[in-house]
């Protein structure tokens, strides 16, 4: 009997990817990128992918969104798309159809990533307790996390939106970088220094406490970093990695992944040198008298740009089976 053929889909805030699925694996050859800029929602960029790829009929559909989701209902943080399961049904004819948060959908993929695609940044003190729960944190064009639980009933992957939560402030500087971010939207989210833009902004910000007002964009700004021939940008990457160090102990004592804490991310990758030299495990462990407390945490970066579609398809076969 032949596998079950669906669709799955990762949806960011600038690129959408497209797959088949055959039963719970995804056929990496058929995977198709599309800007999402070039289309009005989701439900077109769907049609195309199934008509280039001859029209296969799809049992079933699942998409992972960067945004919140809510009763089957998600829009976009970054882009002003709405999606539910009644669009993705019209889009692809399949019975069996899930709408899941980006990073839910990196959880479900925890277990099934490629050991070549882990890359590991902090070992824990002890053996890492694969029984325990586990933390995916995504750096890109946002930020976000997920907490992963295993459970007699099946893995359980709780959504959130901590990309929202107040930037952390533990320096005289800190506290400058926070009035100065708050200005855009009257808040200072951690998303709002954590992510591809955030990068950009952190720059601006670090440029002019310099006496500079040069703002490149981040691909720039992270050739600059890795040259090292630019104070102010080697300062910005330092800035962000003990920030993103704070953040991600935090969320680490919030939600005690004794299994393991996953970096995914454009952003999170392309910082993968600089984690040791800008001190990382240093900001991490940062916690008072909680510091050897958390030796107990492994951290590690996802090197596998399709783990959400992996996890769409898990989460497929999960709720089939």
């Amino acid at each position: 009997m032949p596998e079950t053929l669906s669709l799955v889909a990762d949806i960011g805030g600038t690129n959408t990817r497209v797959a088949l699925a055959r039963g719970a694996v995804v056929d990496r050859a058929t995977i198709r990128r599309f800007a999402n800029a070039e289309f009005p929602g989701l439900g077109p960029v769907l049609t195309r992918y199934l008509a280039e790829a001859g029209g296969p009929a799809c049992a079933g559909a699942c998409v992972a969104v960067a945004g919140p989701v809510d009763a089957g209902v998600a829009r976009l943080t970054n882009l002003d798309w709405t999606i539910d399961r009644a669009s993705v049904a019209a889009a692809t004819g399949a019975e069996r159809v899930a709408v899941l948060n980006d990073l839910q959908a990196q959880g479900q993929a925890l277990g099934h990533i490629a050991p070549d695609c882990l890359r590991p940044l902090i070992a824990a003190q002890g053996a890492t307790r694969t029984e325990g729960p586990q933390l995916v944190i995504g750096v890109g064009t946002g930020f976000n996390a997920a907490a992963v639980h295993e459970t007699p009933g099946g893995r359980i992957v709780t959504a959130s939106e901590c990309g929202h939560a107040s930037l952390p402030v533990r320096t005289e500087a800190d506290l400058r970088l926070m009035r100065a971010v708050e200005t855009v939207h009257g808040f200072a989210g951690v998303e709002d220094v954590l992510s591809g833009r955030g990068l950009e902004r952190l720059f601006a910000w670090t440029a002019a406490e310099a006496g500079r007002d040069d703002r490149p964009g981040a691909s720039a700004i992270m050739a600059a970093i890795a040259s090292d021939d630019d104070p102010v940008a080697v300062a910005t990457g330092r800035t962000f990695v003990r920030l993103l160090g704070i953040v991600t102990g935090d969320l680490a004592l919030t939600h005690l992944p004794f299994g393991g804490i996953h970096l995914i991310g454009g952003v999170a990758r392309a910082f993968t040198d600089h984690f040791d030299r800008f001190g990382f495990a240093v900001a991490f462990r940062d916690k008072g008298r909680f510091s050897p407390f958390m030796r107990e945490f492994s951290v590690s970066i996802i090197e596998d740009d399709y783990a959400a579609l992996e996890g769409c398809a898990r989460h497929l076969g999960a709720a089939a089976s």
